[in-house]
């Protein structure tokens, strides 16, 4: 789990694929700290679990689901990425819970400069995420916990401090960027009871008020 606090800026040096695996090799340095091998590394919002170590890399598997549903196949040698250990008890939450599970890729439609802020527009399919979008909600792009400031069709804004610019690759994407994202995990479980209910009998035919109010929540 993760709070979608960049902790740095890695550097991608190689990745090797197979016929039906790969190896992504990231140059790091903060996040190795007391990092031990399988442990957990969000790189650009992908859960990845560190498998070896080099002089200032390490490495991590990844699967054929993974290169087909997030950025990271896209990715060349020199690509920067975001990076960030995974959450400790003992840690600040300064973002928001992430799992490290990208929901659907979008593209980056528009940048624009808003007083000190920047204001990115980027595409969300409804299908796969952006029913579980909504206005000042949280939403994780490329493993950044950020707040939708606006919420339009199949779309939504947000806008970045110049620290989140600074920091993290967004300050480097411009239109038709392909960003990971990650809707909030609380918002999905919520739409599910709602809509059809819990594996298991739990909800079915969708939580009502009707059965709030059965149940003495109301």
């Amino acid at each position: 789990m993760f709070t979608g606090i960049v902790e740095e800026l890695g550097k991608m040096v190689n990745l090797e694929m197979g016929a039906d695996s790969g190896v992504i090799t990231i140059e790091a340095e903060k996040v190795l700290e007391n990092t031990g091998l399988g442990d957990s590394i969000a790189v650009n919002g992908v859960c990845l679990t560190a498998r070896d170590f080099g002089s200032g890399t390490f490495s991590a598997d990844v699967m054929p689901e993974t290169l087909r549903k997030t950025n990271l196949g896209n990715l060349k040698r020199g690509s920067a990425v975001n990076l960030e250990r995974a959450l400790t008890l003992s840690a600040r939450l300064g973002g928001h819970l992430m799992l490290g599970h990208v929901d659907a890729t979008g593209s980056v439609l528009s940048v624009r400069p808003e007083g000190n802020a920047v204001i990115y527009t980027i595409s969300a399919p409804e299908e796969e995420i952006g029913r579980y979008l909504l206005p000042q909600g949280s939403i994780g792009v490329d493993g950044i916990s950020l707040t939708i400031a606006r919420l339009g069709k199949d779309n939504f804004s947000v806008s970045l401090i110049p620290h989140t610019v600074k920091v993290t690759t967004l300050g480097t994407y411009g239109p038709g960027a392909q960003v990971n994202l990650e809707a909030d995990v609380v918002g999905k479980y919520v739409y599910r009871m709602l809509k059809g209910g819990l594996p298991g009998g739990q909800g079915e035919g969708g939580l009502t008020l009707e059965k709030l109010a059965e149940g003495g929540f109301l």
